[in-house]
């Protein structure tokens, strides 16, 4: 089961210096929005800009607010985050000692950078393997999410919740994880189905799972998803469908899984474990 932390009771991280997190930014033509994200993000163990093929000073605005810029030419969110992933990689292989924690926030200001400590706490403190800011759940300004965003992710939520239990109210860009969880996720959507890929896997795995309720307000310039038509049905459609195939494969394993544990011998059927013990500890967002 999940849970959601109220920011006014959540402990403080303790420290100014946020040194064993890492964030990730994936960022596309954000010169305007980019400053004021850097501005206000604490001091972590670094910060990853992740230019997406941006035309304009995304790339010179990230290093001059001392951000460490990186490039994927191939457009797409997920693959932006995993472009920030491998250059994570490259770094502990230069010798840099990996993260306790990997955070992701967007590059348009809509979320408030400075509530860092409060989504990545839960992970520091060792209460959660997997944290998510729910906009849903915290206030948000007039116009901030459209209607078919708001909708949309209140749908995918139900879907997740129908077909493995889960219990998100959202499907937001700021977020924290484990490094050690976000590794064995094996992430690989490289575009709108990234958030609800690792919100799936997570369930899959059984991580530990809390929402953060988080303010939100109107980004600055224009959304590339939901400030568009086409861009709206391509992420719906494919976050839909990312749902519907995870869930169908699920139903696959349990009756393949069903029809092992149907076979056996009376004289075997004691050394057999149920299907429900065979997947080990539970976290709070385990499947089933």
């Amino acid at each position: 089961m999940s849970h959601v932390l109220d920011q006014r009771s959540s402990r403080p991280v303790a420290g100014t210096i946020l040194g064993d997190v890492m964030v990730v930014i994936p960022a596309l033509n954000e010169e305007r929005s980019l400053p004021l994200v850097l501005r206000d993000l604490p001091r972590v163990g670094c910060v990853i800009v992740v230019d997406n093929g941006s035309h304009d000073r995304t790339a010179e605005v990230a290093k001059q607010g001392g951000a460490v810029v990186v490039c994927e030419p191939a457009r797409g969110y997920g693959a932006a985050c995993l472009r920030g992933l491998a250059h994570i990689e490259d770094l502990i292989a230069d010798g840099h000692p990996p993260p306790q924690v990997v955070a992701f926030i967007d590059a348009d200001f809509s979320d408030h950078p400075d509530l860092l400590p409060e989504i990545v706490g839960p992970v520091l403190r060792g209460e959660s393997d997997f944290v998510l800011g729910s906009r849903l759940l915290g206030e948000r300004e007039p116009g901030a999410m459209p209607p078919q965003s708001l909708y949309g992710n209140q749908f995918a939520c139900w879907l997740m919740r129908v077909l493995f239990g889960g219990r998100y109210t959202d499907l937001g860009p700021f977020r924290a994880i484990d490094y050690a969880a976000l590794k064995r996720l094996g992430m690989v959507d490289r575009n709108f189905g990234w958030t609800v890929e690792m919100q799936l896997k997570a369930l899959q795995q059984g991580l530990s799972y809390c929402e953060v309720p988080v303010p939100y307000r109107r980004r600055v310039g224009v959304s590339k998803i939901s400030g568009t038509l086409s861009g709206t049905v391509r992420a719906g459609w494919k976050i839909l469908s990312l749902i519907a195939r995870y869930g169908l494969f699920r139903r696959a394993v349990c009756f393949k899984t069903l029809d092992v544990f149907d076979t056996p011998s009376t004289s075997d059927r004691s050394r057999v474990a149920r299907p429900d013990q065979r997947n080990g500890r539970g976290g709070r967002g385990a499947m089933g």
